[in-house]
């Protein structure tokens, strides 16, 4: 697929100073194709989850250690997708309404207590990539949101951010 970046609280160069574990993100989103499906989110969800695992990414770590949790009542927002190298990343093809949701669990793990990344990837949709499916990613948080919202929140969300926006082929 191809894609456009931005970068929240200089996030790319945060990235770049561990570019073994850039260019491994970026070659996964390239590598990973768009279903043909009517629906194709969850298939896309499955692709990126096939293609992080592949390259030894952590997958669903939790966000918080719990002792004495019940793996079939955790809720499904006290995980992240994927964690590697002090790199969370969230894929996000969920309602826009979670916006909020994932970008407090990339400042969680980066806060003094976890200590868990130094930045934070977050994989959404572009509005050329909704037009261009159909509109099947209606409802979905959009790079465009995204990169509106977030510098509204620079006072609870202080970890660096690599925004990436899918676009069609």
């Amino acid at each position: 697929m191809h894609f456009q970046s931005w970068s929240y609280r200089f996030a790319e160069q945060v990235l770049n100073s561990n570019l073994t574990v850039k260019n491994e993100i970026e070659s996964i989103i390239r590598s990973t194709e768009l279903p043909k499906a009517a629906y194709p989110r969850p298939e896309l969800n499955k692709r990126f989850d096939d293609a992080f695992v592949k390259f030894g990414w952590q997958r669903q770590p939790r966000v918080f250690e719990e002792e004495d949790v019940d793996e079939d009542k955790e809720m499904p927002f006290s995980k992240i997708d994927f964690l590697k190298a002090r790199v969370g990343v969230e894929v996000a093809f969920s309602h826009a309404s979670f916006i909020g949701i994932d970008l407090l669990k990339l400042q969680t793990l980066s806060y003094a207590n976890l200590d868990k990344i130094d930045v934070g990837v977050y994989i959404v949709a572009t509005k050329p990539l909704h037009k261009a499916t159909g509109k099947a990613f209606d409802g979905s948080v959009m790079f465009e949101k995204v990169q509106r919202y977030l510098p509204h929140f620079k006072s609870a969300i202080q970890v660096p951010i690599w925004v990436v926006g899918l676009l069609p082929s």
